[in-house]
């Protein structure tokens, strides 16, 4: 085993294909396939289970990446100290339902330990991909929500994966709305007061079912409705159109401006929000660092 061949898991796990890893490491993709399936002989595991939807980390694979990547880390540390090597870019990812919070959490990451290079990743993405991000080590930290109608199914998911969800925080539901919304001035809504309003929410594409819904209270029918993929159209369309979201009331207005607010629905319903990660994996000195800022960001 040599510290090139770890180089090369760690490589073709962050790309999820040998080819285009093949292509970032300059070598031909016949030289890595068989680099890799040496080392896996040598060690008598399956590090990458390979189908027709192409490579994916087996279950000891994810167990050996973690050790590879403490092992190359540590390597690095001592050539920048000895042989003074530059020291390779850091890296970090996250995965996350569209939260403001977690965007504010990334900007102080970045701004206190951001170096003169470094590699990070902010995925907001799907609710299902949040959870094979984190399965697959292709993010560290994962941030989604549990509630009492979709919290089986995804903990049966988070079981299957062996990933653990850690509570960050609990909320009662608001709605996000323009601050020129006629609605604005009330101390509270009802789903009754919003039945003629356009209800925007983010499509789950082919896991498109209520339990993986970004918004509690998905089972409900709307008049008037708009899937949307990305933060920023939804915060236009609730601008635009009068729309609204249902969420967590948890607002940056450093981020967003003060056009968007938050006001509470009435409701039975509790949001626990959290993060997710791998139980056989430790939190980098990023991931530490990270989960502490989306603490100070969500306790203003």
């Amino acid at each position: 085993m040599t510290l090139q061949q770890l180089k090369y898991v760690i490589e073709v796990s962050k790309q999820g294909s040998i080819n285009e890893a093949a292509k970032r490491l300059f070598i031909s993709q016949p030289s890595l396939s068989n680099a890799i399936k040496e080392l896996e002989e040598e060690l008598k595991i399956t590090i990458f289970e390979r189908s027709n939807k192409g490579i994916s980390l087996s279950k000891e694979g994810v167990e050996f990446l973690s050790y590879a990547r403490q092992v190359v880390e540590q390597a690095e540390l001592l050539e920048s100290r000895y042989l003074n090597a530059k020291p390779s870019p850091q890296h970090f990812s996250v995965s996350t339902q569209h939260y403001a919070f977690a965007v504010n959490a990334f900007v102080s990451l970045v701004q206190e330990y951001g170096n003169e290079e470094y590699e990070f990743a902010l995925r907001e993405t799907q609710t299902y991909e949040i959870i094979e991000d984190v399965k697959s080590l292709r993010s560290e930290i994962g941030i989604l929500y549990l509630n009492e109608f979709n919290g089986k199914v995804i903990n049966n998911l988070l079981r299957a994966a062996n990933l653990q969800f850690n509570s960050l925080f609990t909320a009662k539901p608001h709605i996000f709305i323009s601050s020129k919304n006629p609605l604005a001035q009330q101390s509270s809504v009802t789903i009754e007061q919003l039945q003629h309003y356009p209800y925007l929410s983010f499509d789950q594409g082919e896991y498109n079912s209520f339990h993986f819904s970004e918004e509690i209270l998905s089972t409900l029918s709307h008049k008037k409705s708009i899937r949307v993929n990305d933060r920023a159209t939804l915060f236009n369309l609730l601008i635009g159109l009068n729309g609204y979201t249902i969420s967590t009331g948890v607002l940056s207005a450093d981020l967003n401006g003060n056009e968007i607010i938050p006001i509470p629905l009435e409701s039975d319903e509790i949001i626990n929000v959290g993060w997710i990660s791998h139980r056989n994996v430790s939190l980098s000195i990023l991931g530490i660092a990270y989960i502490q800022a989306l603490k100070q960001a969500t306790s203003k």
